[in-house]
């Protein structure tokens, strides 16, 4: 059996990292292409913000059934119930984002994602991935301002 490189874990960090904040482009840009442009366009524009938005939202679900599907090996895991329900609930709660209109879906999808990151900093703790709370932190906040300010130009 090969071993991975010693610095392996500080690779995927860094990609992790990488990815995350790549994954922000379409927020930003989307917020602030919100304030540029004309009405009609910024209809289009608004969608897609929400719309991603929501996607972010489930994403950020997923990983708890993650955390719960690689602890599910460790017998009698009390925070592997606590993983499962929490990972349904961002997709819940950001569906109806996508059902009002587009100022305060962007408002419900960013007071959304400052609370999946309080959640998480909990429950991150008690998996043992609190290392990975100071990128989320960073993302989690530009994401849910960006959908702050784009509701802003709505």
């Amino acid at each position: 059996m090969t071993q991975a490189p010693q610095d392996a874990p500080t690779t995927d960090h860094a990609l992790a990292r990488t990815l995350g904040y790549a994954g922000l482009i379409p927020f930003v840009l989307l917020a602030v292409l919100l304030w540029l442009v004309e009405t009609n366009l910024g209809i289009w524009l608004s969608i897609a913000l929400v719309g991603y938005g929501a996607l972010i939202l489930s994403f950020l679900g997923g990983i708890h059934w993650g955390l719960a599907w690689v602890r599910s090996s460790h017998a009698q895991d009390p925070s592997l119930r606590k993983h499962l329900l929490w990972g349904v609930m961002p997709s819940l709660l950001a569906w109806p984002g996508l059902l009002m209109p587009a100022h305060a879906g962007l408002a419900w999808l960013g007071f959304l994602l400052v609370l999946c990151y309080l959640v998480d900093r909990v429950l991150y703790r008690q998996a043992g991935v609190a290392d990975w709370l100071s990128l989320r932190f960073h993302l989690s906040a530009v994401a849910a301002l960006s959908c702050f300010i784009g509701a802003a130009a709505i």
